[in-house]
């Protein structure tokens, strides 16, 4: 099957018992396995935990992509998820609360309206989930709440 322009192709090699090797178009392979209590042996990343690290990256890259348009001095940036799984089968995903530390020269207004685009419209991995995706900032150490309205972008 001829791969359209749209389309992103990841094969799974099976490695016995629950690991499996996962390969993208960008060539880097990555090991997903499960834990002893579902028959693996905890030798790699879950696929749920992936899921959300992939958010992670996503709003992230997207993110400092935008700060860096905006002119805003961002020094450093971390961002921790806390998933919060359903309690009947699948266990899915509900929502996820992103905590973005920012360090730097940024204004809170510009970091927000960075956050807001990419949860909200850029960020595919965010609109591929059907999670609510609930955003807390710390800038320079400041718990720092949204501003009545996000601005616009310029």
């Amino acid at each position: 099957m001829a791969q359209a322009k749209n389309q992103i192709q990841v094969t799974a090699q099976w490695l016995g018992r629950r690991r499996f090797e996962a390969k993208g178009p960008s060539g880097y392979p990555l090991v997903m396995d499960s834990n002893a209590e579902n028959g693996g042996d905890g030798s790699g990343n879950s696929p749920l935990e992936l899921v959300i690290m992939g958010l992670i990256g996503c709003m992230g890259i997207g993110v400092t992509k935008l700060l860096e348009k905006m002119r805003q001095s961002l020094e450093s940036l971390e961002i921790t998820a806390d998933g919060i799984r359903a309690g009947e089968i699948p266990h899915g995903v509900t929502e996820v609360h992103l905590t973005f530390d920012a360090k730097g020269e940024v204004a809170a207004s510009r970091i927000w309206q960075a956050i807001k685009l990419e949860a909200e419209q850029y960020c595919p991995v965010a609109a591929s989930l059907k999670a609510a995706i609930i955003p807390h900032l710390v800038l320079n150490g400041v718990e720092t709440a949204p501003p009545a309205e996000v601005p616009e972008p310029e």
